[in-house]
Formats: structure tokens, sequence, C-alpha cells
């Protein structure tokens, strides 16, 4: 069976290239190709795929925050990092929120090809420079501190229905609070997350572990 391939990349150029690049392979077949994360879900329920190649700088959702979203929805689904950047700090958020591999652009067309079978056999394909990034970064024994954002403990209990995917009056519902109360209390969060929509404070919240593993 042919490995399914997703592509979300907002350079037109780079993502017609792996395209055609993917079309071409055989052994491989492309599920889809996109601007941007958005509609990242809706996406894959109506194109299933196996690995995504996905860009980390996008406009609206980023590929890091994307990556989380996905895997807390499809855990069975391979995200590849495909990007530019070759910071720590990039780095280890992607790992963080869930990649299995993290290239850059500058990877030959050959190589990604290499990637993506490594990928969906278990592996977790790097750059060597940015395995050595890795290394490094660990090596300076840096630790993850608790978050400072002082959600309240009514707030994480709705953070984490929103992370469950409840809406508004589910919310209400099970928090025995009004839909008021539900507006006041997601206003505050996005506050203190630092967001502006709810998949952005979703994504956060799978990402530095902000709640309790409900899904």
């Amino acid at each position: 069976m042919d490995i399914r391939v997703s592509v979300f990349d907002d350079n037109n150029a780079l993502r017609d290239g792996l395209f055609y690049l993917i079309s071409a392979t055989p052994g491989f077949t492309v599920s889809g190709v996109y601007p941007d994360c958005n509609n990242v879900l809706e996406h894959l329920r109506n194109d299933p795929t196996d690995v995504i190649l996905m860009d980390i700088d996008m406009p609206g959702l980023n590929g890091i925050e994307a990556t989380a979203l996905i895997k807390s929805h499809h855990p069975e689904i391979n995200v590849l990092i495909l990007t530019s950047y070759d910071d720590s700090v990039k780095i280890f958020d992607a790992l963080q929120s869930g990649a299995t591999g993290y290239l850059l652009k500058k990877t030959t067309p050959a190589k990604i090809m290499e990637a993506i079978t490594e990928v969906s056999q278990g592996g977790a394909p790097m750059n060597a420079s940015i395995a050595r990034r890795v290394l490094e970064f660990f090596s300076e024994k840096k630790n993850i501190v608790e978050n400072g954002y002082d959600l309240s403990t009514r707030e994480k209990d709705v953070l984490g229905c929103l992370v469950k995917g409840d809406s508004y009056k589910m919310i209400a519902a099970n928090c025995f609070i009004s839909m008021g109360t539900v507006c006041t209390h997601i206003s505050n969060i996005y506050k203190k997350l630092h967001v502006n929509s709810k998949s952005e404070a979703v994504a956060k919240a799978i990402r530095e572990h902000l709640v309790n593993d409900t899904m």
C-alpha cells in the first residue's frame, strides 16, 4: 500500500515541488497540499493521510501549534517538520508538540523521500545538524518550568472542556455555570494564554500540558 502524504506549506513553489516529487515516486501518493493549517482537522477528515510534511511559519495557526492539534486527534499520523528554522527553541517546541522528525528545507529531494519512509516505519529522521542541536539542548540540562499563566481551577476546567471539543453550551452544563460565565472564563483564558482563538488556546494547552490529558 502506498504511503499517503500531506503537505502544509505557504510557499507555493515549494508546495508544488513537493507535490510533483511525491506523486512521481513509486510507493507514495499525495493526500493533499495546503497553504495553511487553519482548517487542518477538516482537511485530515476529508483526505486521510499517514505522514504530514509540516512547515512552521504559516499564516494563522503555525506548524507547531497545528502539530499539537493533529496529534491530539490523530496520534497515529506522523508529522515531519520541514522548515528553514534550525534554532534549538523551535526544534524543541516542535518535538514537544509531537513531531516525529525535523528536516531543513535545504534537504535534498531524495533525503526527504527517505525520511518519509523512515518516519512511517517508526523512525525519527533529522538532519545531522538538527540532531546535534538536540543533543546540545539536552546536555545543557534545561528544565521545563511550570507555566506562569495563573489559570484558576475553574479556568483550567473550562480549558479542559475546550480541549475535549465541547461547545459553550456543553461547558456550561458540565461545569454547572451560565453561558455568560463560560464566555467570561474563556475571555480570561485567552488573555492569560496570550492567544486570540479557541484553536490557539487548545494547541497551547496540549503543547504545554496545561490541563489533564482527557482526550
